[in-house]
């Protein structure tokens, strides 16, 4: 059996979503190339060596099985995996990804493709810091001085600064950051069913919000004026106490949370439903509780067009929600918005799902994730 090696890693973007483009490139290398065990904060650099965009930089410890050749040949496969070009003309360019052997154990190589350890590294800031961050005592097998010596006498002069984000090595960490997320949308959006699943995907705590009994219901549906208040004074009350409970406990063997609702619906459907003096009421004992819960850490707002809705209603086909009027749907659909709009400090995200089917489709599925990945990794570090 081949023996697992250690090598370090040096990679960097500059076109495009710079950080995802690195989140990327260590998915693909955990996935396909070996175990990502260690990954430095991410810095930001002038260009070096031409006029460019600043890049991003990290580097990574990797256990891999592959000896350096076909380690290199991999990455190289990674890169344009990921969409780097690489011009035949000599010099620097702007790159998507570019990722570079520092290190493979205490091996020194040398051959037309490949020099090991990488004959540069000793002259770029942007390299030695990360490198230093994550191996901080590992010796130059040819100078014999550990990585925070090399730092020291690097005679670099470009700027580089610590960035507030961090990386991870799969996408399962990646959800662990979130912490909590709340995926909310209007009726029929489809909000339980991609709580589920991503509960399960990624081994989350899931959440989820408990009204099937609630005798208000059904004859709100058949008579709105006399049932709103009750209807939703009921809806407060039970989601206060099932919320407050759900989310005040994490599970030790779960990484975050994820549920299909956040309590300020209450205030968004009693917006809609509620008569204004009943409504002037049921804001102000609101107001109290929502003081007291937890917010999500990322509020996704699935938006659905409100034919697509009625499609979905019917589909479902729960006796009670048949005869739900389309003007009733557009105005929570505003009421959401609106809620959105009032809190730009909350991270909203809204997804417009248009003709997505994440339940029928993988792709369409993983195009959700990817969105709401893409926006918790600009999310600075806490």
């Amino acid at each position: 059996m081949e023996a697992t090696q250690t090598a370090y890693l040096s990679l960097g973007s500059n076109l495009g979503d710079k950080l995802n483009n690195l989140q990327d490139a260590i998915v693909v290398i955990h996935q396909d190339i070996g175990q990502v065990t260690k990954i430095s904060p991410v810095y930001e650099s002038d260009a070096w060596g031409f006029e460019a965009d600043d890049f991003l930089n990290i580097c990574i410890a990797l256990e891999t099985k592959l000896e350096p050749q076909m380690l290199l040949r991999h990455l190289l496969d990674v890169e344009k995996k990921l969409g780097r070009i690489r011009f035949q003309e000599s010099g620097y360019e702007p790159r998507k990804i570019d990722i570079d052997i520092l290190y493979y154990e205490k091996q020194t190589l040398v051959t037309d493709q490949l020099i090991i350890p990488h004959p540069e590294m000793v002259f770029r800031k942007f390299v030695l810091k990360p490198l230093a961050d994550i191996a901080p005592q590992f010796y130059h097998p040819i100078l014999h001085k550990d990585s925070r010596n090399l730092l020291q006498e690097c005679k670099d002069k470009g700027t580089l600064k610590k960035t507030p984000y961090r990386l991870f090595k799969d996408r399962t960490d990646l959800f662990a950051h979130t912490n909590f997320i709340a995926i909310e949308g209007n009726i029929g959006a489809g909000k339980t069913t991609l709580a589920k699943k991503i509960a399960a995907d990624f081994n989350g705590k899931l959440v989820l919000e408990r009204f099937a009994d609630n005798p208000f219901l059904p004859k709100f549906y058949e008579d709105q004026n006399r049932y709103a208040f009750p209807l939703e004074m009921s809806f407060l009350a039970d989601r206060y106490q099932q919320f407050t409970d759900d989310t005040s406990q994490y599970d030790l063997f779960r990484n975050f949370m994820v549920s299909d609702y956040d309590i300020y619906k209450s205030l968004i459907f009693a917006h809609v439903t509620l008569q204004k003096e009943e409504f002037e009421l049921y804001r102000k004992l609101f107001t109290l509780m929502y003081k007291e819960v937890k917010k999500p850490k990322i509020y996704v707002y699935l938006y659905q067009t409100t034919e697509r809705l009625l499609e979905n209603i019917k589909k479902r086909g729960r006796d009670y929600e048949q005869n739900i009027e389309p003007a009733y749907l557009e105005k929570i659909n505003q009421g959401y918005f609106d809620f959105i709009k009032s809190y730009p400090e909350q991270n909203n995200l809204i997804i417009e799902l248009g003709d997505l089917d994440f339940v029928e489709s993988e792709t369409d599925y993983n195009s959700i994730i990817d969105k709401i990945l893409k926006f918790a990794l600009q999310l600075p570090h806490s």
